[in-house]
């Protein structure tokens, strides 16, 4: 009995002494805490600003990736909407061709005349395509001008609205005739010897008359934009824009009508 109740207090005084060593390391760990995280933080510094470096760095390579594909959508899509409104001219442009009475050839511009005081189209077809000197040259809107030189593969216009240039028309409303002669202004043309009583009016669509056998009867060529009728003077002042695009145009259609004769 002896051995037991000593052995008993052997094992509670050994816990007291065990509770109180647990006590005070706790006690310890809690003080040394603030120390230890101190002592580690220039390692944590430098993990957070490696992770952070290289966080900025990919974010810039990210960025600048995506600005240059953005670059590239956006030129695309330029290229894209620039084929679609040509897409768009060429149907227009084909839609008008199947209504004339004559044969056509679709050509494309290539240059413009570096004279600003010559309006002159430079266009890739020539005679081993058919073309000829006086060949009428119309859009999908109206008439342009017509062929004044030629070559192997390339050819010139000369657009309606050239000082040089003019042609018989008639009012399509009233069938009155006139002649429309080029101002020098791309978009202008004055139609000349018109009498102060003649019933042409502002609106009026002028149409190829087909007199002197340069150009087919009935191809629109412009509208009328001004009449001025003075007191006194014999003839009025009529003003009209072409019908055609003459400054937006780049593919364009050579009717094939009877070649004109050597004095038109």
């Amino acid at each position: 009995m002896l051995l037991a109740a000593v052995i008993v207090v052997g094992l509670i005084v050994a816990d007291l002494h065990y509770n109180k060593l647990q006590a005070a390391r706790a006690m310890l760990d809690t003080l040394a805490s603030p120390i230890f995280w101190i002592a580690n933080l220039p390692t944590r510094l430098g993990e957070w600003s490696t992770t952070h470096i290289q966080s900025t760095s990919q974010l810039l390579e990210e960025n600048e990736r995506l600005r240059r594909e953005n670059l590239v959508l956006q030129g695309r899509s330029q290229q894209m909407a620039s084929l679609q409104g040509e897409n768009v001219r060429l149907r227009k442009l084909l839609n008008s061709s199947a209504l004339l009475r004559d044969d056509v050839l679709v050509a494309e511009l290539v240059g413009v005349s570096p004279d600003p005081e010559r309006l002159q189209l430079v266009l890739n077809k020539g005679e081993r395509d058919g073309v000829f000197v006086g060949q009428p040259l119309i859009d999908a809107d109206g008439l342009m001008g017509q062929i004044v030189e030629v070559s192997s593969g390339t050819s010139r216009a000369l657009l309606i609205t050239d000082v040089t240039h003019s042609v018989p028309v008639q009012v399509n409303r009233n069938g009155v005739r006139a002649i429309a002669e080029g101002t020098g202004e791309l978009g202008s043309l004055e139609v000349r010897h018109v009498s102060s009583t003649t019933d042409i009016q502002k609106g009026d669509l002028l149409v190829t008359s087909g007199l002197g056998g340069r150009f087919p009867e009935g191809y629109p060529v412009a509208v009328v934009t001004e009449v001025e009728r003075d007191l006194g003077e014999p003839f009025a002042r009529v003003l009209a824009v072409p019908s055609a695009a003459l400054d937006r145009t780049r593919h364009v259609l050579l009717v094939f009508t009877a070649r004109p004769t050597q004095e038109n």
